[in-house]
């Protein structure tokens, strides 16, 4: 194939975002090669500073800063790619139905979409995790997906709307294809810059969300995750005592991992809509506004 068939190659927020991203996917993938220490084990001091025994110093009671980070890193990516690709999934999947069928089922199917998107998902969330409890990595999961596919569904509802009017849909309606099949190889194929863009915001959303219910207690501390090590640092007070590495750690974990799913989202939305593309824009108004100068 030629490259040109692949536009994030040549899309330098594409190349960055997919670096940090992959990054740290290689470093929670290779977390027993990286060290020796068992996150939840006591292995020194009560907040003992960095040093090259423990990179990241220690936590309140003793455990290992890096290797909480590098192991909590495999439960966050697991919450959020899960929860991702399980909102990507139902909200596709409704969006397209609605759309292309129209009539009642339109109806129902907008009826409940419109019907979450009125509920404020975060305090849905936070009642929702309250009622469980101490919910567990994968709880967390399925609540996300449960709660947070209605944006998805009508982005993708109204992608739909437009391409079942073109001629390749028709034609395939006309030789008597079953709906099925339209809608799975002649629609879904055109909306893929659609949930690609949907489900590297719901990676992002559910990664955040996670973190933000677990800071708050109502995710399982005995479970290692970026959340869960926020949780225990505020309760250390890491901050007041002056640990900051306990608690900007995974801070730092959280932000740089946004800001490589960010660049990817927007990579991906420059392609799919054109008009975003400012780059070649940019370069002409460099170009008058220096020929102006030379005039001058």
């Amino acid at each position: 194939m030629k490259t040109s068939s692949f536009p994030l190659i040549h899309n330098r927020k594409a190349m960055v975002g997919a670096l940090i991203v992959a990054f740290i996917l290689a470093v929670a993938i290779a977390a027993p090669l990286l060290t020796s220490y068992d996150p939840g084990a006591r292995v020194g001091r009560p907040h003992q500073s960095p040093s090259l025994e423990h990179w990241l110093g220690t936590t309140r009671i003793g455990q290992d800063v890096f290797a909480r980070l590098i192991y909590g890193a495999r439960t966050s990516l697991a919450v959020g790619f899960g929860a991702g690709l399980l909102i990507t999934i139902v909200g596709t999947a409704l969006g397209i139905i609605a759309g292309y069928r129209g009539g009642k089922i339109d109806e129902v199917i907008s009826f409940f979409t419109n019907m979450v998107l009125v509920v404020p998902n975060l305090p849905l969330l936070l009642v929702l995790a309250a009622f469980i409890g101490q919910a567990s990595p994968w709880v967390i999961a399925l609540i996300l997906g449960c709660t947070s596919w209605a944006w998805g569904a009508r982005v993708t509802r109204a992608e739909t709307l437009s391409v079942k009017q073109k001629d390749y849909v028709k034609s395939a309606e006309m030789m008597g294809e079953p709906r099925w099949r339209i809608m799975t190889f002649e629609i879904l194929p055109n909306l893929i810059s659609i949930v690609g863009i949907n489900f590297i915001g719901s990676v992002i959303f559910a990664i955040i969300t996670q973190a933000t219910l677990e800071f708050l207690g109502l995710g399982d501390p005995k479970v290692v995750s970026w959340g869960t090590m926020l949780y225990a640092a505020q309760k250390a007070s890491a901050l007041s005592v002056g640990a900051w590495w306990d608690i900007l750690t995974p801070c730092f974990a959280l932000a740089f991992l946004g800001i490589g799913l960010s660049l990817l989202n927007f990579a991906v939305d420059e392609i799919a809509n054109p008009r975003l593309r400012t780059g070649n824009r940019l370069g002409r108004w460099s170009a008058l506004i220096r020929s102006g100068e030379g005039r001058l």
